[in-house]
């Protein structure tokens, strides 16, 4: 399994400088927040920006993320798949094999809604296909629907597409329903992604994203999880996202150093295991 790191975590920095600051605390891969990159692009070259990360060696993990393609109809289903066409290019355009889909159930859900939610995760993983990007449908732990890992799995088996597969973040793994059994429901086939944080003395159902802390400064079973996974075979990329406000007033390069070490130390210890 190998490191890499959210833009989330540094929210308030630029693209640019989230590249610059990774790659000096010795990330290799980044989980790129579209909407920094769009953004960047504005006054930045696709010529550029690749050169940017190739002298920094830098890889584009994933790009997180897009959302509304599940249930939304009519114009709003229309906007929401033109903007989910226009990221796909993007992630064509700088190589990112994976893009997050958010399960973005809010409303209680009928067999209807349930069936048009799996036809246009089906419809949106062909799209993805024709420009070669992956699918990592992503639950939320607090959704009126899809909020467990469990279900995320089967959602993925209904739509029969081989570009789709679960992001497991493990925060919404453990503030959500999902049980430790849900885990031998992963394979490397359906498992597209890896999200870590962790959580401290908050209760699970208080706890918001404001709450992430760095891997071992809280209580979740962070070596439990990853020694499932190192079982099945993944040995794809285990980002660091957290979304604490404490961290976004610190300097991207500290905030980037310590979140290395943090990742590498649970890395290290799985794989001594």
């Amino acid at each position: 399994m190998k490191p890499c790191i959210s833009e989330a975590t540094t929210m308030p920095g630029s693209f640019a400088e989230d590249v610059v600051a990774f790659a000096g605390a010795g990330f290799e891969g980044m989980e790129v927040w579209l909407t920094k990159l769009e953004k960047h692009l504005e006054t930045h070259t696709p010529a550029a920006t690749r050169k940017l990360l190739h002298d920094h060696s830098m890889s584009l993990a994933a790009a997180s993320y897009q959302g509304g393609l599940l249930l939304s109809q009519g114009e709003q289903r229309k906007a929401h798949f033109d903007d989910f066409r226009r990221r796909l290019d993007l992630c064509q355009q700088f190589s990112i094999p994976t893009l997050l889909v958010v399960a973005d159930f809010v409303d209680a859900l009928d067999e209807t809604s349930l069936g048009r939610a799996v036809v246009s995760l089906r419809q949106a993983a062909q799209w993805a296909a024709g420009f070669d990007v992956r699918l990592a449908l992503e639950f939320r732990g607090k959704a009126t629907f899809c909020s467990s890992l469990d279900t995320a799995t089967a959602l993925v088996e209904q739509c029969r597409e081989p570009n789709v597969g679960v992001s497991l973040d493990v925060f919404h793994y453990y503030t959500g329903p999902s049980k430790f059994e849900d885990l031998t429901l992963l394979m490397p086939a359906n498992l597209a992604f890896v999200q870590v944080c962790d959580v401290a003395g908050v209760p699970r159902e208080l706890a918001t994203d404001a709450d992430r802390v760095l891997p071992g400064d809280g209580d979740f079973q962070l070596g439990a999880i990853l020694q499932q996974l190192q079982r099945i075979g993944y040995d794809g990329w285990v980002s660091l996202e957290l979304m604490n406000p404490t961290l976004w007033n610190t300097q991207a390069s500290q905030v980037a150093a310590i979140a290395y070490q943090a990742v590498q130390r649970l890395l290290l210890t799985v794989s001594s295991q």
